[in-house]
Parts: structure tokens; sequence; C-alpha cells
């Protein structure tokens, strides 16, 4: 069983963005449950300097599919343990560039 932990950022940011997409927890929890069962979903982000991955989820609040939807970020510290940067709503946000992550990473230490 991998534990998984949550950054300040994607915190405030899943406060905010729950605000407009009620549905976001339910959204997120397919994504939580493969990663507790120790999967690594998604494409691995280069030039970060970490083992982060990025994953595409659809939004059922926005009906968009997940070309519209929400992009998760995380890092796979360890194989049990996995932290959850950041979160961001692709309507609302571009991409996020490899310095916005390392910064929240290292604010996080």
């Amino acid at each position: 069983m991998v534990e998984i932990f949550y950054t300040a950022e994607f915190k405030r940011t899943l406060r905010h963005l729950a605000k407009k997409y009620r549905n976001i927890r339910a959204d997120l929890e397919p994504l939580l449950e493969s990663l507790q069962a120790g999967e690594t979903p998604g494409d691995q982000v280069q030039h970060v300097h970490y083992t982060v991955y990025k994953v595409r989820l659809p939004n059922r609040d926005a009906r968009r599919g997940k070309s519209g939807g929400y992009r998760v970020i995380y890092y796979a510290q360890t194989a049990e343990q996995v932290i959850l940067v950041t979160l961001y709503s692709k309507s609302e946000q571009g991409d996020i560039t490899p310095e916005q992550i390392r910064s929240i990473l290292e604010a996080q230490a």
C-alpha cells in the first residue's frame, strides 16, 4: 500500500477548484486508488530533476473529457510514498513549467 501526501499548494488549489467544480473529489478518486495500488499513471515530466508525473483527468462538471479536464502533478518519492504536488484545470491554466514544479517541491521540503 502506497502512502499519499499532499503539498500545501495541492490542498489550496483543490479547495479553490472545489468551489467551482463540485465533483472534483470524485474525479480524483480513480487516480488516488491507482496510486495506492502502486501504479504510476501518466507521463513523466522531463527536466524537473525529480520523478514527477503528469496525469490527465476528465472533469465531469465541464463535460469536456480529458483534454479540457484536470492535470495532476505528482512526485513518486519512493515506491511507498507519493506526493501530490499540484492540480489545475486545463481550461483555466496552460501548461505548468518544470521550474514551477521544482519550486513547489523545494518549498515543501
